[in-house]
């Protein structure tokens, strides 16, 4: 048994757009409290992310007391009320799993329209209340494993040394480094060594333990540059990992960091600085 510290915590209120770094945060079996709670939809329900308009990456989101903040810098802001609970049904789907969610009103329709400069109407949604989103790949963490909006997991689970070593061989062939918000991790460890991660069965404190259940497969997200909206013209650091770090049995697929579950300690707070023992496959 090894233990690791916790180095990094974040939430992403809205799919797809920027993060919230926190101190600390409350787990939940779904993840993060506010992780991917709301999500963007076309008119026909279909989700938008970054792969379709990389200035989602340039909409800042803040919590406070009432709601989440959304803010672009030309564009102003708009407060999302956490308790808006009568917008109209909205069928739509992440990936291939069903949900049923509510749209958040009009107003907040046009601000998003106008900030992300779409052709179409764009409506942020979250899910309606009571509504439980069965996943594709819950077999591979629990049966009654749920989430939001997340693509696959509630949490993903990150290493400092797997984007070092990333890192080092960009470097290597005269390509930039990548900071780790181009992977949206929800926690960020320290300890282990690089790519490591796939290796670990469970994580865990007194109060609280995680379950890294398999790899996240990752996609061209990680080459846009998270601060102007940009997609590197070499499909970087995406080729890289692909070659470095591939998702077993699957040569053309990279992976980063591992998809996780809570299985102990529900709303039981996670903190920055955690020391966490490890336990391995």
């Amino acid at each position: 048994m090894n233990s690791i510290k916790i180095t990094g915590l974040f939430v992403y209120p809205v799919k797809s757009m920027k993060g919230i770094a926190l101190r600390r945060a409350q787990l939940t079996d779904k993840g993060l409290v506010n992780d991917r709670h709301w999500m963007v939809v076309r008119p026909n329900g279909r989700f938008v992310t970054q792969r379709d308009i990389p200035q989602m990456s340039l909409v800042h989101t803040q919590l406070d007391e009432e709601g989440v903040v959304l803010s672009r810098p030309g564009h102003g802001s708009i407060r999302v009320p956490y308790d808006l609970h009568d917008g109209d049904l909205i069928e739509t789907r992440v990936w291939g799993d069903p949900c049923d969610t509510m749209d958040q009103g009009e107003e907040i329709s046009h601000w998003l329209t106008q900030a992300l400069g779409s052709d179409e109407p764009l409506h942020l949604v979250r899910m309606s209340p009571g509504y439980k989103r069965p996943l594709a790949k819950a077999a591979l963490m629990s049966g009654e494993t749920t989430t939001d909006f997340a693509d696959a997991a509630p949490i993903l689970v990150a290493n400092e040394a797997s984007l070092d070593r990333l890192n080092s061989v960009l470097e290597s062939n005269a390509l930039q480094p990548v900071p780790m918000d181009r992977f949206r991790p929800n926690i960020v460890v320290q300890g282990l060594e690089a790519f490591a991660e796939h290796g670990v069965d469970t994580l865990s404190t007194e109060d609280y333990q995680l379950k890294l259940c398999y790899p996240c497969k990752r996609c061209i997200v990680t080459t846009i540059n998270q601060d102007t909206a940009e997609k590197d013209p070499q499909g970087q650091p995406f080729k890289t990992l692909q070659s470095i770090n591939p998702v077993p049995g699957e040569d053309k697929a990279p992976a980063f960091a591992e998809n996780a579950i809570l299985t102990h300690g529900n709303y039981e707070c996670i903190a920055v600085g955690d020391e966490l023992n490890v336990i391995f496959k």
